[in-house]
């Protein structure tokens, strides 16, 4: 039996330990919260994360990181992604020296640029193709409630690609592989601005129109910035890309989307950020995003959009008046 563990017990590592479980995977769920530890122990629930979904049996928690990575031969990373070097920087020693690297994070670090998997590769000293990215439409609490879904494994190397789906292959969790693990990280990090982006539309009160435009030309902005940094432009069209660009936008269970909405509503960063609970990736990474995007000299119109509402102070109904008299263009070039 393959041997997992899972480093952060919110909800998308609650729930992706309760997939490796039900595929008949080994887990270990590492979390600082010992009263969450216990309740996963010894109720089979996380009440915090997920509340109310019961957890498989093949779980356990600790709040012991050594205890919990020993033996692994895959080590999960569910942390948020701007805290990410603060946290395991000094676990470098404690990963097994041939266990597979999966990253479930959603983020492009402020300043470096760097997505989760090379902050990890550079963080652990791993060798890169140890490395693997798990990335597509994963809203947790659907999973939870094991409802059907598929999503994408991401990596350089075939033999590690293939553990992490075989790992988590279940009646309800379809694995797909793919090499390009830029353009899935990418797609993850990226469509978490435009939920927000969506989600301000909808706090606006616009209907499906508008909702549809923002995600259809949020799509050709991540496209043509994951073609400038080196992606497959197949990605894009793929689970990774639309597929999670759909379900973020259009959830109310995304987080992202739930922050803008609140921010159409009138509220305020701060508010915004409380009312929604939880990390909303898309808050710091749209800075991030736009700053990638300066440097490879992409347009990325939504993307600064966002970011003049959240960190810019400027009002959404400006913000918008500026979309829609940006010049006018072909669709496709």
């Amino acid at each position: 039996m393959t041997k997992a563990t899972v480093l952060g017990a919110g909800a998308w590592g609650t729930t992706f330990a309760a997939v490796l479980a039900d595929a008949g995977t080994d887990v270990t769920v590492w979390g600082r919260d010992e009263e969450t530890a216990q309740q996963i122990n010894a109720e089979r629930l996380n009440q915090r994360f997920l509340p109310d979904l019961p957890l498989p049996e093949g779980i356990k928690a600790t709040t012991d990181v050594e205890a919990a990575l020993a033996g692994a031969e895959i080590v999960v990373v569910a942390l948020p992604a701007q805290k990410l070097r603060t946290i395991v920087a000094e676990w470098k020693d404690l990963i097994p020296a041939d266990a597979v690297v999966v990253s479930l994070m959603k983020g492009i670090e402020i300043g470096t640029h760097l997505r989760m998997s090379e902050v990890l590769t550079e963080l652990w000293d791993i060798e890169p193709e140890r490395m693997t990215v798990v990335s597509g439409p994963n809203l947790a609490r659907e999973i939870a409630a094991r409802q059907p879904c598929a999503t994408v494994v991401a990596g350089t190397n075939t033999e590690a690609t293939e553990l992490v789906a075989a790992a988590t292959a279940s009646s309800y969790f379809r694995p797909y592989t793919n090499p390009d693990l830029v353009g899935v990280e990418l797609c993850g990090a990226f469509k978490n601005v435009i939920a927000v982006g969506v989600g301000a539309t909808d706090g606006l009160g616009f209907g499906h129109n508008t909702t549809a435009t923002v995600i259809t030309r949020g799509l050709a902005e991540i496209t043509r910035l994951g073609v400038a940094v080196g992606a497959n432009p197949d990605t894009f069209s793929g689970l990774a890309g639309m597929g999670d660009l759909i379900a973020t936008c259009a959830s109310p269970l995304s987080r992202n989307h739930t922050l803008g909405a609140h921010i159409g509503r009138g509220l305020t960063l701060d508010v915004a950020i409380e009312r929604t609970g939880g990390t909303a990736e898309g808050v710091k990474t749209s800075q991030s995003i736009q700053e990638l995007a300066r440097a490879y000299d992409v347009d990325v119109p939504i993307c600064d959009a966002v970011v003049s509402m959240l960190h810019e102070g400027q009002p959404i109904n400006q913000v918008i008046r500026g979309l829609l008299s940006r010049p006018r263009k072909a669709e496709v070039s």
